[in-house]
């Protein structure tokens, strides 16, 4: 087996690269062979993908947060990667991670990476860009850009939090239009959330009903409410009570385009995203994601 490991050396703690003389024993001990690779411009890392895809690695290996994920599958879908991906879950809040149980040692990490199980993952488009785990837009949802990355660093998901916190009184409502598969809805919402994944900002049971392999996006409309139940619905998104409370519109599709005449911030995996109108559906199975289980 020949890995490729590509890894983000400002990911979470900043401290990965203290684990790669361990993880390229790990690999010998097995005779297979892993080549780290350390990211830094997405433009440097396209044209060196483009020249060893042809070496026809077996796996590629991503280590860092959700951000780093996102841009290294959008590369990756670019020139045609079909094989097998592994997840380091090193960055902030993982939530992509979350949906595989990747284990947050480094030894189990690299258990993990050794693996043969894999599992297919859907794959969501949004205007041409592609997103894993959500996309997103309104208020609150361009938290993770604004976060301080040494504040980040330190203190991990507690600082979407308190900048969640910060961001509540500045919630403004808006009137979105969203052409579904089989409905459309005319809302007046803070922000939505176009979910593949479960997890989001740290909030593990945000979309609970998602799955990663079962060809739909799940949609949450969080509509306009009064700002005392704002709190308690928070409570609820912590909890995953929330699909039943009369704030949030639920519904799934395969496609859906999103017509808005504000200009309104919007995200893709923790990324900054998008203008309207937007496209945006669902790849099926379009990834292989390396498991243990």
């Amino acid at each position: 087996m020949k890995a490729l490991l590509l890894y983000n050396p400002r990911a979470g703690l900043k401290g990965f690269h203290n684990q790669l003389d361990y993880i390229i024993d790990q690999f010998q001990q097995r005779d297979l062979f892993v080549m780290p690779y350390r990211l830094n411009k997405s433009e440097r890392l396209e044209a060196f993908l483009k020249n060893e895809i042809e070496t026809q690695y077996d796996r590629i290996i991503i280590a860092g947060g959700d951000g780093t994920i996102h841009q290294v599958i959008n590369i990756l879908l670019k020139i045609g990667w079909t094989r097998p991906i592994a997840i380091f879950p090193v960055g902030t809040a993982n939530d992509f991670a979350q949906m595989f149980d990747v284990p947050r040692t480094i030894e189990g990490m690299v258990e993990n990476a050794l693996s043969q199980n894999m599992v297919n993952c859907d794959v969501g488009v949004a205007n041409g860009r592609y997103f894993i785990n959500v996309a997103s837009f309104g208020y609150l949802v361009d938290i993770s850009q604004k976060v301080n990355e040494q504040i980040k660093n330190i203190i991990g998901v507690l600082a979407y939090y308190l900048k969640g916190l910060e961001e509540i009184p500045k919630l403004k409502p808006f009137d979105v239009t969203i052409f579904a598969e089989n409905a459309v809805y005319e809302e007046t919402i803070f922000f939505a959330l176009v979910m593949n994944g479960k997890s989001a900002g740290g909030f593990r049971k945000i979309s609970p009903t998602s799955k990663i392999d079962d060809g739909v996006l799940d949609v949450l409309l969080f509509k306009k409410c009064p700002v005392f139940e704002i709190m308690p619905l928070l409570i609820q998104v912590w909890n995953g009570e929330h699909p039943e409370s009369p704030y949030i519109e639920y519904f799934t599709t395969k496609n859906m385009k999103i017509m808005c005449d504000e200009i309104i911030c919007s995200d893709l995996d923790g990324e900054a995203g998008i203008g309207f109108p937007m496209e945006i559906s669902i790849l099926p199975s379009r990834l292989k994601i390396i498991t243990s289980n």
